[in-house]
């Protein structure tokens, strides 16, 4: 039977096919570009290639990504007044612009100002939208439309299926974007501006990752002469997660967008070594920035021989009072140590110089330089201000406990240097069983010497785990820039764990930042935010529980086991079902898991594997488990979640984490009495 041609969807499809018919004459018409002719050297014509390749990829047309998912009929044409008998504009809404031959739009990115209604109108305030459509996909097939007729009194105020459907929509692969489900709350931090820090405290589910990457795609947009001179960056708590999130930008077409671990900032050395918690903890806190500076700034003395500069027959003597002053001068105007170090010798050489002119000579910028970069002034700046390199100066401090007492009285207590300081000293930096801890202070006695680059904009993810001394490492990084951070303190699960967002902030030298908190759960399932949130009393009193606002309530189920295979057989129910599965244990249980599975004969993944259709059963230790998310959960044991990690509140965070990875459903195995937490 054949489709009426005036059908909605039919005519929705046509457009469709119109508009990917475009896009693959956009890519044809930069694939065919001759460069040949318009390049004045090679580096020029090297530049240009490049960025056409990055365009052609950004131009790619997924086939099972929607091209659009929305459509927006104005009432009038926007920021117009409406002419009697007219009719407004109509756009459809997608992830990339897309136009045709004459130029005209097919597709409106969804960053535009024309695109905002789509997020943000409401019956109360239409927003000049009298329809606005939302499509749905299977696949890269346009099946289904959903109207909203926001102008029209008489209509009631709806949830929309096919949003509910699109944020259930099982999980197998990477994570994937929002950017046909973004709430009005959520856009109002995608689209904030540039100049300003945001931090977003989200409870899970609430799509703070999604938001902070699709901040940084809308910023891109609006902004992308500027950042593409400053630079952009997203921070991740691992590589597993970032692994899990890299194609979410590539996905709304931003491809220049690097991404790291804090471990990746500070690669100044060889990770080889841990710290016990108590040492982590007072190496992360914020007062060892000024032991580094102590322990720097000790290397300069002040001079006590003059300095004697010979040109020609003529001697010049700069006294050594007058270096004193220079020094003086250079150590109040609060400059980076390797910077005063380089202004010293021409400080030094002017002071030559106004002696020359004082006795009828004239020199010039060349005699000034010359003076500078002599023998007599190397020799000074060498006594007085030498150079420090930042590793050996973290090594030193680490090493030696008369050194490190010297320079931390009254910022440390005996006990706190203890703490930090290696059992067994290290000969060199080479040799040193450097920690993670060490290298952000190497990274901040770096940056005490010599500024570090400042980006346009960072986007720092899970940043509730971060120390003070990480947080300075981060800000040292968007200086000049902006950031959004994103966490939550009911999962903070280091020792170190953040206490207060403006804490936090200050740290990171945006103690201006605007905090945002978003409470409305779209991910994980009622029952299963609910029973997760009862530990909330015990390891974040006063954050407000997560709301989730599906109509789904998922599957949860507590089951009391009596062995391995038991759990195996809860992870074969799951994968029953279509989507993802993680079973998620205690670290100390995952190799007696793995184990049952393989003899079981049960395909499965590690953390930031991607899995696919034939395996879709993740095996994952509690301690990797935050950020990641799956259609179904097996939870393994939460008392030895609970005692894997070395207080019961950090255990507790843990175990709140593992609880709240689930979209669709929750099994939760146990052989052992639950935390009492749990128990209403």
């Amino acid at each position: 039977m054949s489709t009426p041609v005036d059908d909605p969807l039919s005519r929705e499809r046509s457009h469709l096919a119109a508009s990917r018919s475009a896009l693959r004459a956009m890519r044809e018409g930069v694939e065919a570009l001759d460069i040949s002719d318009v390049t004045a050297n090679w580096v020029n014509a090297e530049v240009l290639a490049h960025q056409i390749e990055e365009r052609i990829k950004a131009l790619a047309d997924l086939s099972d990504t929607p091209l659009f998912f929305g459509r927006l009929d104005y009432l009038r044409a926007p920021g117009a007044e409406q002419a009697e008998g007219a009719e407004g504009e109509r756009f459809y809404i997608g992830r990339r612009h897309v136009h045709d031959h004459d130029g005209d739009p097919m597709v409106i990115d969804w960053r535009a100002p024309v695109s905002q209604p789509f997020y943000r109108a409401s019956k109360k305030d239409p927003m000049d939208i009298a329809l606005r459509r939302r499509f749905g996909y299977t696949g890269g097939d346009l099946t289904a439309y959903e109207d909203e007729h926001l102008s029209d009194p008489d209509e009631a105020a709806r949830t929309s299926k096919l949003l509910q459907q699109e944020i259930e929509r099982p999980r197998v692969g990477p994570m994937r974007d929002i950017v046909a489900t973004i709430q009005p709350e959520q856009d109002e931090i995608v689209r904030s501006g540039l100049s300003g820090t945001v931090c977003v405290q989200g409870g899970p589910g609430t799509g703070k990752t999604a938001v902070g990457l699709h901040r940084v795609a809308y910023l891109l947009y609006a902004h992308r002469e500027r950042l593409a001179r400053t630079g952009t960056l997203v921070i991740g708590p691992n590589r597993s997660f970032l692994h899990y999130i890299e194609q979410v930008l590539p996905a709304l077409g931003e491809l220049t967008v690097r991404q790291a671990t804090v471990e990746d900032l500070v690669a100044h050395v060889e990770i080889k070594g841990t710290d016990d918690a108590t040492a982590a903890v007072v190496k992360g806190d914020a007062r060892m920035a000024q032991v580094l500076r102590r322990a720097l700034y000790s290397h300069v003395t002040m001079p006590a021989e003059p300095v004697v500069v010979v040109r020609g027959s003529r001697r010049w003597r700069v006294a050594a009072y007058e270096l004193e002053d220079i020094v003086r001068e250079l150590l109040e105007r609060d400059i980076r140590y390797g910077a005063a170090r380089e202004a010293l010798p021409q400080r030094i050489a002017h002071a030559v110089l106004v002696q020359m002119e004082r006795s009828g000579e004239a020199p010039d910028d060349r005699v000034q330089d010359a003076v500078a970069r002599g023998s007599a002034v190397k020799a000074a700046v060498k006594a007085v201000w030498p150079a420090v390199d930042p590793a050996k100066l973290v090594l030193r401090l680490l090493s030696d406990a008369d050194f490190l007492a010297e320079h931390a009285e009254g910022i440390l207590d005996e006990e706190e240097q203890k703490a930090v300081l290696w059992a067994k000293p290290a000969r060199s930096v080479k040799s040193a069983q450097w920690s993670a801890a060490d290298a952000v202070l190497i990274d901040e006695a770096t940056d005490l010497i010599q500024r570090t680059h400042s980006l346009g904009h960072v986007v720092l993810d899970e940043a509730q785990d971060l120390s003070p001394m990480q947080y300075r490492a981060v800000g040292r990084r968007c200086t000049t820039g902006s950031a959004t951070v994103l966490g939550d303190l009911a999962q903070g699960t280091t020792p170190w764990a953040t206490r207060s967002w403006q804490e936090a902030l200050a740290h990171l030298g945006k103690a201006d930042a605007m905090v945002e908190e978003l409470t409305a759960g779209f991910r994980v399932p009622t029952d299963v935010i609910t029973y997760a949130s009862r530990l909330l009393p015990h390891i974040a009193p006063g954050l407000t529980p997560v709301v989730s606002i599906r109509d789904n309530p998922g599957h949860f189920e507590v089951r009391e086991v009596t062995s391995t295979a038991d759990v195996v057989d809860a992870c074969r129910a799951s994968l029953r079902h279509e989507g993802s599965t993680g079973l998620i244990a205690a670290d100390a249980r995952v190799p007696e898991l793995a184990a049952a599975l393989t003899e079981a004969g049960i395909a499965y993944l590690g953390p930031g594997e991607e899995t696919t259709r034939e395996t879709r059963l993740t095996l994952v230790p509690a301690s990797l488990a935050k950020g990641l998310e799956y259609d179904y959960v097996v939870l393994d044991e939460p008392r030895a979640v609970v005692d894997g990690e070395p207080d019961e509140r950090t255990g507790l965070r843990r175990l709140y984490v593992a609880l709240t990875r689930a979209v669709s459903g929750l099994t939760v195995t146990h052989t052992g009495p639950l935390p009492p937490q749990l128990i209403a």
